[in-house]
């Protein structure tokens, strides 16, 4: 009795290979999120927000892991260390400004540079903040990412004002 090989098409093949290849990206057997960096670049899409528009904070919440730790520079001389409830607790209240409430709040990626290594992973922004018709500031955030069950996220941002006499260096985003 002879036994009869079925042979696959090989469209059937590439077809199968093309609708599976996101999910072939492994690591440690887990399938992995696009990128840090795309990580990133949703947090800053998610906290912009039209006038009398307040950002959804969970979903904002979960580009974090619970511990982070986030230290903003509020002025020359001082900073804000900040854990994630307090980072969003201070987002809201200043969403909740008569400025930010009438006009909305933009912050936009100027220029933007990560390294991935492993599970960890490094992205540097120049961003500029706004409330619209008001101009604007620049600013450097330093993201450190971890991968998490296969997905990117926030393990901490620190953050820095250039200002006159300390612009952003030169090379930074080369």
């Amino acid at each position: 009795m002879s036994t009869t090989l079925r042979r696959i098409p090989p469209i059937a093949i590439l077809a199968s290979l093309v609708l599976t290849l996101p999910l072939l990206a492994q690591d440690g057997g887990e399938v992995t999120a696009p990128s840090a960096e795309a990580t990133v670049r949703e947090l800053y899409d998610i906290i912009s927000a039209e006038a009398g528009r307040v950002p959804e904070w969970e979903p904002v919440r979960a580009l974090f892991i619970p511990e982070a730790l986030i230290i903003l520079r509020s002025s020359r001389d001082a900073m804000s260390v900040l854990t994630l409830d307090g980072f969003i607790e201070d987002f809201d209240e200043f969403y909740g400004t008569p400025q930010v409430t009438e006009n909305g709040f933009e912050e936009t990626i100027l220029e933007l540079k990560s390294t991935e290594f492993g599970d960890m992973a490094q992205v540097w922004v120049l961003y500029e903040a706004r409330i619209p018709d008001d101009g604007g500031n620049q600013g450097v955030d330093n993201f450190s990412l971890i991968r998490r069950n296969g997905e990117w996220r926030v393990a901490a941002i620190t953050n820095e004002v250039p200002f006159p006499g300390r612009p952003v260096p030169d090379g930074l985003f080369d």
